[in-house]
């Protein structure tokens, strides 16, 4: 069986952080998301004390990806040229499928029960909301925006009108060559093509004038 190929990384850099962090269950799912997703560092914002020592990650993301807990806005130092995102369920945020992520980006959530303050609000270059009817946990938003930026900015492939434009797998043993799928191709708005049924004579019918 052949090796699944390795999943394509998008140039520049992100990191992704959360502001008044208060559940360490949150903390260990989105720190291992952001391990997953190939983020550059985390950090968070004036987290609450129950998070210190916090052991709720699994795959042991703090040994790869750099953790900045910085107690207060003052203290954040991002890379030059770095633009701060803010998530946050505003009006006039733009929608999470209409944003163009740049290279260079971090990413910072609310708190589980609350929104950016407004000193947060003020160092954000642009904001950014995931289109739902309310607000999702924390974590499981954080997780979106990274696939998000990922699908956009990776250099995968288009993807095929339905499964069945997936190239057939290649011919294995001795059963002889794969079977061909071309004639049910899908296309938008139209159902899968079926091969055109002929008829066959009985033996012995007569035939019609």
């Amino acid at each position: 069986m052949a090796a699944t190929p390795p999943t394509p990384r998008p140039r520049g850099y992100f990191a992704i952080g959360v502001e008044r962090l208060s559940k360490p269950g949150n903390l260990g799912n989105l720190v291992r998301s952001a391990h997953a997703f190939g983020a550059s560092f985390f950090f968070t914002f004036n987290a609450h004390y129950r998070l210190q020592g916090a052991h709720s990650d699994t795959s042991d993301a703090g040994s790869h990806v750099p953790f900045y807990a910085w107690d207060s806005i003052a203290d954040m130092r991002l890379p030059q040229g770095c633009d701060l995102i803010g998530v946050e369920f505003l009006d006039s945020a733009i929608d999470l499928p209409s944003f163009h992520h740049p290279g260079r980006a971090a990413y910072v959530l609310g708190p589980e029960a609350g929104s950016l303050s407004p000193q947060m609000r003020a160092r954000c270059t642009s904001f950014i909301r995931i289109p739902t009817a309310f607000c999702l946990n924390v974590a499981m938003a954080g997780a979106i925006v990274m696939y998000d930026r990922v699908r956009m900015l990776g250099a995968f492939p288009p993807r095929p009108v339905s499964a069945l434009d997936l190239p057939a797998p290649a011919a294995t043993g001795a059963d002889g060559p794969a079977p061909s799928y071309a004639h049910s191709r899908m296309t938008p708005g139209a159902g899968a093509a079926r091969p055109a049924r002929v008829r066959q004579r009985r033996p012995g019918a007569k035939r019609r004038p």
